[in-house]
């Protein structure tokens, strides 16, 4: 790597950086569009004394992800014990399951970073350019520690690209790279006793959503005997397949992605009788869902809409649809588990939207809190919230 780029910053970017892990790009001064996507930069005051080093990003709200605070430069030796603190916070986890996430970006003190960990297999996403090096050496890292032969990295950026046949350059993923062994097509991992599959070839993010594992515990442990689930956004099917364990006689998986319900028929479903699949548009397919028996548990678990807070006021009017929508079908009694993975919006503000939506026949039992491999190190790593709504 070459050296760091000097930049300094403002007065008020100073104390940001010390307290934050993100400097915002109304918080810069026009002398960092030198820059380019991917530099590293030493951050100094308006007395040229080094507060921190970082990773520019040329586009999006975050300008700066801080890399490490104060006037040491981030070498090896340091991202090593970032990374020994990391798993060790992890040990009692990784003792009742080998699927977890084992770096959890600037929550763990190494930004644009996740490891997620599948059985045999460690897929490493970089969410910043100048974070793949990062990325590639907290990889190689933990699976020596580990002892696990497979490696993939995922870059989550995305890079210009002509389409087949010519013309103007578009925006396309950049395809995964194996970085030791050889990744499988599906992996596995073992959580609670309940082997899950993992679609490293076409899922989404790593594959699977390792955040959800609470809510995955919460429903197998939930008394569903023959009981009716509509599961929508189902994905690869997992929170499907744990009703079926609790004992549900039927489970209606709807998502967009036929590939995913596909998975879901293929890996998730014990009894196949037991469950149905919808490839749909749920935002349109709901409202249109006729009266009819309804459902004793209904899973609503949208993805994530915005990382722009302009839209926050139309994202939340869609909640209120969505949530308005699926109230009819949950029976007297039944359970609404009501999710979102929207990091713009607050925890406070969501449960209020789903409140309003739902009406007075509802009452948020309980809400589900992050998962130990997910830590919360900064307001806006409060991504993921999950109520649990009771039908009166």
């Amino acid at each position: 790597m070459s050296a760091p780029r000097r930049y300094q910053l403002r007065k008020e970017a100073v104390g940001i950086v010390r307290n934050h892990p993100w400097v915002f790009r109304d918080q810069l001064s026009t002398a960092a569009t030198v820059f380019t996507d991917g530099d590293w930069l030493r951050l100094v005051d308006g007395a040229n004394q080094v507060v921190g080093y970082g990773i520019y990003e040329a586009e999006g709200a975050i300008a700066i992800r801080v890399l490490r605070r104060g006037p040491a430069r981030p070498d090896a030796a340091w991202l090593r014990e970032t990374l020994a603190a990391s798993l060790a916070k992890r040990a009692e986890l990784a003792g009742r399951t080998d699927g977890l996430r084992l770096v959890h970006g600037e929550s763990d003190g190494i930004p644009a970073v996740v490891v997620d960990r599948f059985g045999d297999t460690l897929v490493v996403q970089s969410y910043a350019r100048g974070a793949d090096a990062l990325a590639r050496f907290a990889a190689r890292a933990v699976a020596r520690e580990l002892a696990v032969r497979n490696v993939m990295l995922r870059p989550a950026h995305r890079r210009r690209a002509a389409p087949p046949k010519g013309g103007a350059k578009v925006d396309a993923p950049e395809p995964p790279r194996v970085l030791a062994g050889a990744p499988p097509d599906v992996a596995h991992f073992t959580e609670d006793g309940v082997r899950f599959a993992v679609d490293l070839a076409g899922g989404q993010k790593s594959g699977a959503f390792l955040d959800l594992r609470a809510l995955r515990r919460a429903i197998a442990t939930t008394d569903l005997a023959g009981a009716r689930v509509l599961n929508l956004f189902a994905f690869s099917g997992m929170l499907g397949y744990a009703a079926e364990l609790a004992g549900a006689a039927h489970v209606t998986n709807v998502d967009a992605s036929e590939r995913a319900l596909a998975f879901a028929a293929a890996h998730h479903a014990r009894d196949a009788a037991k469950h149905a699949y919808v490839t749909a548009d749920i935002f349109k397919w709901l409202p249109a869902l006729p009266a009819g028996e309804p459902y004793d548990l209904v899973i609503v678990d949208p993805p994530s809409m915005t990382s722009h807070k302009a839209q926050v006021p139309s994202v939340l009017a869609a909640y209120k649809k969505l949530y308005r929508a699926a109230a009819p079908h949950v029976r007297p009694g039944g359970i609404l588990v009501a999710a979102c993975c929207t990091s713009r919006i607050e925890r406070a503000v969501f449960h209020r939207t789903v409140a309003g939506a739902l009406g007075s026949d509802f009452t948020r039992e309980r809400e589900l809190p992050p998962e130990p491999d997910h830590p919360v190190g900064f307001p806006q790593a409060d991504y993921l919230k999950i109520g649990w709504w009771r039908r009166r």
